[in-house]
């Protein structure tokens, strides 16, 4: 009997045969989120458009080997540190040694064995969601349980690379809480967590695109990565944000900004260049992010870096 996490698995079958396709649907009739594509582009669109828990890869595809294709599934922002089992109807050591050596988690021979194919998945399947869940303790910020700053360095420098060949606006949004300091001083530190979660909640509610991470940047900032996000759409989401926050009401009597919890926001928009960096443009948002404050806070500023 599978759990519910297994139920909820999405498995992707890439094989150019009908009669393989048909064949693992049947073995694997007990899942019900199973996905197929019989070339390697086809399956490398499916896992950039919604990546799959598990993937059965076939070697032998018209367009390029399962080599190849694992080699650039398993690439950073791919898949999601998704499971692979390659697929093959050679059954000697040498093809099992280069479908692990290219990434693959696990080995198939044809023609299948349906006890074996199903041990093998579920096996891949239990393996994969420890693994995801052991990431999301290490990514996540024990506090806000919004994503940390580890992962966000780490994902900022992919997202900006992704942007840079795609030629696509980028925006870092940076969004620090006004007078927190004197918040904590007045109304105790175990105070202060509690607003610091409301307020990681309102703005992780207000950014809920695909592909737009929230993380806890550190004290009470907040780091927010918006894909294909220009300034304009920038400056509203900004404004946005600073509205939601003062709209939850949160008492701050030792504000200097107003009678309840603000925040200020400073956003940095660039299509990246072959110059560009991201360690610039985080540079530029906080700039913005000052700009705000001095401007008299709970506000956003928006720039255009690129």
């Amino acid at each position: 009997m599978l759990s519910e996490l297994e139920k909820n698995s999405a498995i992707l079958i890439v094989d150019d045969s009908i009669d393989v396709i048909h064949l693992l649907s049947h073995i694997l009739s007990d899942y019900p989120n199973l996905y197929f594509a019989s070339d390697a582009a086809t399956a490398l669109e499916q896992v950039r458009l919604a990546p799959p828990d598990l993937i059965l890869l076939d070697v032998e595809l018209p367009d390029a080997t399962g080599y190849e294709v694992c080699k650039q599934l398993i690439s950073p922002g791919k898949t999601h540190s998704c499971a692979i089992i390659m697929m093959t109807a050679s059954s000697n050591m040498e093809s099992e040694a280069k479908s692990l050596e290219s990434g693959a988690s696990d080995f198939i021979a044809k023609p299948f064995n349906p006890a074996s194919v199903k041990a093998r998945v579920k096996t891949q399947l239990r393996l994969h969601h420890q693994s995801a869940a052991l990431a999301k303790l290490v990514n996540q910020d024990s506090l806000t349980t919004l994503y940390n700053r580890r992962y966000f360095d780490s994902t900022v420098t992919e997202e900006f690379e992704r942007h840079r060949r795609q030629r696509t606006p980028l925006t870092i949004a940076l969004i620090d809480i006004d007078h927190f300091k004197a918040f904590n001083d007045g109304y105790g530190h175990l105070q202060g967590d509690e607003t610091l979660r409301q307020v990681a909640l309102a703005i992780n509610a207000s950014c809920r695109r695909p592909g737009e991470t929230v993380a806890r940047y550190g004290g009470e900032e907040f780091a927010v990565i918006l894909p294909h996000t220009d300034l304009v759409a920038a400056q509203a989401l900004g404004s946005r944000l600073c509205l939601l926050i003062g709209q939850l009401n949160l008492p701050h009597a030792y504000s200097g900004t107003g009678k309840h919890v603000t925040v200020s926001v400073g956003l940095a928009t660039s299509t990246p260049g072959p110059l560009d960096t991201a360690v610039a443009q985080i540079a530029a948002a906080d700039q913005a992010l000052y700009r705000a404050k001095s401007a008299g806070r709970n506000r956003a500023v928006a720039v255009l870096t690129g």
